[in-house]
Order: structure tokens, then C-alpha cells, then sequence
């Protein structure tokens, strides 16, 4: 834990520094730290990074399973009208443990590189909800040994966002994934609520998961803190766990910069 508090602090002092030289009146929205992807496209011109680390704990029958991921950076940048392009990479540190025979099997490295885009659809309009679309590859070749797929991955999601009073929010995704060779598709799920406590403090609760063709799927629940330090700068903190079987725990905490880089958006 005393290499996730470090890294978090390292990242706030350098990107705090870029931040207070390029505000936006209105603050910035983020994908993390939950499941559930936002319905809104970055501008035209706008760079954001959301970055951060978690830690989860498995259990099952004699098998435990810890995954430390130091690094969850997502770089999101408007490349036209409505439209971003998104990369992501994380470095994992996993440890299985087999009480049966006392042996300990360990890797790290790099995941497949994300590699994406995300539009907005349609604006929220009374009943109606705002809608995006995203697209996501998981590209092996970047992968590191430990990590790395013999065949390309991918995912989409349909996001969803309602506002339902000046304080509140409800969003939730709908979409499908296959990763990690896997021969059958994932429908994935989320719904979320958020609630402004104050200007700057926010909370949110959801449940997410999935739903394999072939095999038994899994439901989670996951919930936290959002603190804006300016409208360009943002921290979080969130916990969950399963509700079916499967994670014992998540612990995850991070911060989100957005940049202006055009001259008309500063």
C-alpha cells in the first residue's frame, strides 16, 4: 500500500501544477473511478488523463488471489466535435496462493494496450437521456509476457446519463466484450447513482457485471468519494466487493487532470 500512496502523490503534485494554468468554467467529467462509462465526449482540443491504482483480494476453495495494479492510466483527448480518442495501459502485480500444496505463483507487467474511441450520440432532452458510444480494442502485442493474449480483444457500450435534480444523477452502460481468448462473449452491465454532497464533494454507489454465453457470470458492487480541488483537477477513493462469488475486496483511489490544448478552450 505504501507504493500505491506514493505513486498517488507523485502523480497530484505534478499534474496540479498543469492544472492551475488552464481552468474551464465547468468542471471536468470522468470515467473513473467506477464502471460505468459517462455518455459525454471531451471537446474538441481537451486532454485528460485519469490515472490511478487498486487493489483486489480473490478467494475461492483453496485459491487466493491478490492483484495490485499500480497504474490504470486512461489518456483521453477531442479530436473532433464530439468525438475522443482513448488510450489506456496498466502495470498489474498478481500473487496466487494454493494452500493445498503451499505454492505461490507470481506475475507482472503490462496488460494489453486499450485502444479506443467515444462519441456522444445524443444530448439529454427532458425524459430522453444523453447517449454515447464507445469502442475499445485490447491489443496484445504491447502486452508483457505474463499478460499477454494470443488474439485481440474488444469491447463496446452503449452509456446512458439522466439528470434528476441539480444534485443528482443515474447512469448506466449496456454493452459486450471478448478478451483474454476467450471463445464466448461477455454482456457487461452497470448502473450508477451519483449525489453532489457539496461544489466539490461528490458520492456514488453502483452495481456492475456480467454475463457470459457459457458460464457463470458475476455481480458487484462498488462505491465512493469525488473531490474537485479545481475544475480541472480531481482525486477519488472508492471500495467494493462481489455480491456473488469472486472479489472479496477493491480498494482504489486516483486523480483526473484535464489540459486544454487549444488557445480557444483556455
Amino acid at each position: 500500500m505504501k507504493k500505491l500512496v506514493f505513486i498517488l502523490l507523485t502523480g497530484m503534485g505534478v499534474d496540479a501544477v498543469n492544472a492551475q494554468e488552464n481552468t474551464l468554467v465547468e468542471p471536468l467529467i470522468t470515467d473513473r473511478p467506477d464502471a460505468t462509462e459517462s455518455a459525454t465526449a471531451l471537446p474538441k482540443g481537451i486532454l485528460q488523463i485519469e490515472t490511478g491504482a487498486f487493489y483486489e483480494s480473490y478467494k475461492e476453495h483453496k485459491i487466493s488471489t491478490t492483484v495490485f495494479t499500480y497504474n490504470t492510466t486512461l489518456i483521453r483527448y477531442g479530436i473532433i466535435s464530439n468525438v475522443e480518442l482513448r488510450v489506456g495501459w496498466n502495470f498489474e502485480e498478481e500473487s496466487v496462493k494454493h494452500k493445498s500444496n503451499s505454492q505461490n505463483e507470481n506475475s507482472r507487467g503490462f496488460s494489453p494496450l486499450l485502444l479506443g474511441f467515444k462519441t456522444t450520440i445524443v444530448q439529454e432532452n427532458g425524459w430522453r437521456p444523453e447517449i454515447g458510444f464507445l469502442g475499445h480494442l485490447y491489443l496484445p502485442f504491447l502486452a508483457s509476457k505474463d499478460y499477454k493474449p494470443e488474439t485481440t480483444g474488444a469491447k463496446f457500450v452503449f452509456a446512458f446519463n439522466h439528470t434528476l435534480s441539480d444534485r443528482s444523477n443515474l447512469g448506466y452502460n449496456i454493452g459486450a466484450e471478448w478478451k483474454d481468448d476467450s471463445s464466448e462473449i461477455a454482456y457487461i452491465y452497470t448502473v450508477a447513482f451519483g449525489f453532489e454532497i457539496t461544489k466539490q464533494l461528490g458520492a456514488f454507489a453502483e452495481v456492475y457485471g456480467d454475463s457470459p454465453e457459457n458460464s457463470t457470470g458475476s455481480l458487484l458492487w462498488n462505491s465512493g468519494l469525488t473531490y474537485l480541488i479545481s475544475n480541472d483537477l480531481q482525486i477519488d477513493a472508492s471500495v467494493g466487493r462481489g455480491i456473488t462469488k469472486g472479489q472479496d475486496l477493491l480498494l482504489s483511489a486516483g486523480l483526473s487532470v484535464r489540459i486544454p490544448t487549444n488557445k480557444r478552450n483556455k
